[in-house]
């Protein structure tokens, strides 16, 4: 089994924690967005979405985030004996939680210029791919359209409120289910969890911590104790916590720039 992920992908981070909960080996694979590197032709030919993450095994591709984790709930039965599967309030919540879409609001908490480097980077490697293989060159074609309509919805005042209110609709209903339990579906650590922890480390990432996880005592608390586990440790405490967030940010950050100056698209 192989998973084709990134750090800095927040699905990615979901994924990578089913995985590790559940116990599951798998074969890891980075692939670095930023960089551009999920527009590989031989990635891209596996998904042209190029999204991450990419959960492979033998023959049976998945790029659901959803999808994937109970997939990986079926195999840890087969491969270490995990026999516990998501309910239904489990699965509602995490198509809950997967139903807001951090691009737009993630991309609005980045300085402009640096947005827009990277921005005008990506469509360089899409254009350099798209010469390297013609074969591709309307899926291609597809991604750099994309990249140019971003752009033009970041514009979009209402769109970026939207995105907002649907975060804090979302917090505010975690909250309040944290009332009465430890988790978000119960006393025990669930996949609900491993779909919304990330939620949390995006928005810290981001220097968000202030204004939409203190105020809200009981996600605080639940922050706190997720942050203990060997598995948040392991797959995103390992990048962001204290001086690893800028380790894992300088190093991508230099190497899009070296890569930019030498015009190795």
């Amino acid at each position: 089994m192989q998973l084709y992920h990134h750090p800095c992908s927040l699905n990615s981070q979901k994924v990578r924690l089913a995985l590790e909960e559940k116990g599951v080996d798998y074969t890891s694979f980075h692939v670095n967005p930023i960089l551009g590197k999920n527009m590989d032709s031989s990635f891209f030919r596996m998904n042209t979405s190029a999204k991450l993450p990419v959960f492979k095994n033998g023959s049976h591709i998945i790029f659901d985030t959803i999808e994937t984790i109970l997939y990986i709930e079926r195999i840890a039965v087969v491969s270490v004996g995990n026999d516990s599967f998501s309910n239904q309030e489990v699965i509602e919540w995490m198509q809950k939680i997967q139903q807001w879409n951090p691009k737009y609001f993630t991309l609005l908490h980045i300085p402009d210029k640096h947005r827009l480097y990277v921005s005008k980077f990506i469509r360089k490697v899409v254009i350099a791919r798209m010469a390297e293989s013609p074969d591709l060159a309307s899926a291609y074609h597809s991604k750099l359209r994309e990249a140019y309509e971003t752009e033009e919805k970041l514009k979009n005042a209402d769109l970026v409120k939207r995105s907002t209110e649907s975060l804090v609709q979302l917090l505010d209903e975690v909250e309040t289910k944290l009332n009465d339990t430890t988790y978000i579906v119960g006393d025990e650590f669930t996949m609900a969890d491993a779909t919304f922890v990330p939620v949390l480390a995006r928005l810290v990432l981001l220097g968000l911590e202030d204004e939409y996880i203190s105020c809200r005592p009981n996600i605080a608390d639940y922050w706190g104790l997720v942050q203990q586990r060997p598995t948040y440790k392991k797959v995103i405490g390992k990048y962001f916590n204290g001086w690893r967030k800028e380790k894992t940010l300088i190093k991508t950050w230099c190497s899009l720039h070296i890569r930019n100056l030498l015009k190795r698209y």
